[in-house]
């Protein structure tokens, strides 16, 4: 049981940092062998992951990461910007100051592991999840962790240049400000243009690829 969910975290975590990238096979002796374990509780996270939207199994070919098509990637916006900005709202009206001083700190975090693309992906979910969290609704975070296992696969993140990296914080610090205010209105606006312009670069980046 114990290999098995260490199987099911280190792969997990693999799909959501891009070591393992949308559209990658997972071929259970490499994958076995990279996490120290056997094939069956890679097997069975596997299997977890299929259930769970994130793997797809295709005929002749086994086991890959599932892979959004660009009218997936514009649905799950369409959803992220309703559940974001509803959380920002929330959060305007609920989130406490030592709640509020954590975002400040992760934007400023972020700001400085520029250098880093993993380290900037990592920081930049923490902070959303950080407002879902204070938005103090278990329904709301409910749907908002539900929609972050369909998010991993977006593939590589877009916070891969410094000018990218400054819009972002500059943005969170908009979103900041209008909690510190206790605009609800506010929040939800910055987080509705900040989702917007995480679409337009990700649509471009499907764009490159494809």
């Amino acid at each position: 049981m114990k290999n098995a969910e260490t199987a099911y975290d280190k792969l997990f975590d693999a799909i959501q940092s891009g070591d393992i990238l949308p559209g990658g096979r997972l071929l259970e002796t490499e994958l076995a062998q990279r996490f120290s374990v056997s094939r069956t509780p890679i097997r069975e996270a596997i299997r977890r992951l299929e259930a769970e939207g994130i793997v797809r199994h295709t005929p002749r070919i086994g086991a890959m990461v599932r892979q959004l098509g660009q009218k997936e990637i514009v649905e799950l916006y369409e959803m992220r910007i309703v559940l974001e900005a509803t959380a920002a709202e929330m959060a305007a009206l609920h989130a406490s100051q030592a709640e509020i001083e954590t975002l400040i700190s992760l934007n400023e975090d972020m700001a400085d592991a520029g250098n880093s693309d993993h380290a900037v992906a990592r920081i930049n979910r923490q902070f959303h999840l950080c407002i879902v969290d204070a938005a103090g609704n278990q329904f709301l975070n409910h749907c908002y962790h539900d929609l972050s296992n369909t998010l991993m696969l977006l593939g590589k993140t877009t916070l891969d240049t410094a000018q990218r990296v400054q819009i972002v914080c500059a943005q969170h610090n908009d979103i900041i400000t209008a909690l510190l205010n206790r605009d609800a209105a506010q929040a939800a606006q910055m987080m509705r243009i900040h989702m917007q312009t995480s679409l337009t670069h990700r649509l471009k980046a499907y764009r490159d690829q494809h």
